[in-house]
């Protein structure tokens, strides 16, 4: 059986996060481990706290995996400070293994999840260790620096935030109207298409995160990143 890592924070509603991570990977057939980032409270009305674990916890968390158990792919979510952020990068800097980073900066009923001072720490350690960043739209927006209202954008936007190092994008784009919802994987230099009628449906917290979380579980099986 293959073994996937999740490190993010922990949904006390469950629809998210390292719940919503284990999850998924449980219903792919993957055995899944978590390293805990952050205590949120939370349920489907939005968070009403976040509380960091130390960055200390979080690394012995990751030695502790890492020195006993094999890792066959990490997904990285929600990590809200600097140091916790260094501390994961300085584990993973030698991990050859996939690693898909959910950049997770605010949550749907917008509470910020990252702290301002930790983004440019989550560019510069986080994305170049990453074979996947899958940001939806609010935060492609606050990497690359500007707005995103079209497909044509989208494009753009996967290429701007492609030279920060990273091997591939997988841009959501939810947040666009319309009757088709499209997502767009930009990687080796070529643009892929994933589109779908969208769904009229309520219930979106964690989709996210079940998303990156289902693509690092079909890695670790072997599948290609666009089968993924």
């Amino acid at each position: 059986m293959k073994h996937v890592l999740t490190i993010a924070g922990s949904d006390s509603g469950g629809g998210a996060g390292i719940q919503a991570d284990l999850k998924t990977f449980s219903a792919l057939g993957v055995y899944g481990m978590s390293v805990i980032t952050a205590i949120t409270a939370q349920n489907t009305l939005g968070v009403q706290a976040v509380e960091d674990v130390s960055p200390a916890l979080v690394e012995a968390q990751l030695t502790s995996i890492f020195s006993d158990i094999r890792v066959d792919a990490v997904k990285i979510g929600m990590v809200s400070n600097q140091e916790t952020i260094h501390v994961i990068a300085q584990q993973l800097k030698h991990c050859r293994v996939p690693i898909i980073l959910d950049p997770v900066m605010v949550a749907k009923g917008g509470h910020d999840l990252l702290q301002t001072y930790a983004k440019q720490a989550l560019m510069e350690e986080l994305l170049p260790l990453a074979t996947l960043v899958t940001p939806n739209i609010p935060e492609i927006e606050r990497m690359i620096g500007y707005p995103v209202q079209s497909i044509e954008e989208m494009q753009q936007a996967t290429i701007e935030l492609s030279k920060q190092r990273v091997d591939s994008v997988l841009l959501k784009g939810g947040h666009l109207e319309g009757q088709q919802a499209t997502d767009l994987l930009y990687t080796q230099g070529q643009h892929h298409f994933f589109e779908q009628e969208r769904l009229d449906r309520l219930h979106t917290h964690g989709t996210g995160c079940t998303l990156s979380a289902a693509i690092a579980a079909r890695l670790a099986l072997g599948d290609s990143l666009t089968d993924s």
